[in-house]
């Protein structure tokens, strides 16, 4: 059973079907998915942000969906701080996985992808960040 971090555009991508749903469903049922307040924060302040493109109930889909994610994953509160990403928003994904010793971090966010896998090591962070395809492609 693997460790895993999703990002919350992945989560909130989920809620809409395709390979973010597919990828979350499979990290939930298979794996240990673990969460931070932070993470929780930047999720609810998305779902803010897109109520001038969807309509209230899909805004309230969206949040149902989500606290029943919550639910089921584990919250951590992060006591590490990595400095890595070039968007310092990212940086508390980072400090989860190093935090929980994941092994791997869903996101499509292209500043997270190209870290280099020698500079994750340098952090002790030995997780593979992967796009939601890529983890259903590799995930065991």
């Amino acid at each position: 059973m693997a460790k895993i971090v999703i990002d919350a555009n992945v989560i909130i991508s989920a809620s809409f079907g395709g390979k973010p749903l597919e990828a979350v469903v499979r990290a939930m049922e298979d794996h240990k998915v673990y969460w931070s307040p932070s993470i929780e924060r930047e999720l609810y302040e998305t779902i803010s942000g897109l109520s001038k493109k969807l309509s209230g109930d899909q805004i309230d889909f969206v949040r149902e969906k989500i606290g029943q994610l919550l639910v089921l994953a584990k919250r951590i509160s992060i006591s590490t701080h990595v400095v890595l990403s070039r968007d310092a928003k990212d940086d508390h994904y980072l400090s989860l996985c190093k935090e929980t010793g994941a092994d791997f971090l869903i996101t499509g966010d292209k500043d997270l992808l190209s870290i280099a896998k020698e500079s994750l090591e340098k952090e002790g962070i030995s997780c593979s960040i992967v796009s939601p395809h890529q983890f259903l492609e590799h995930s065991v």
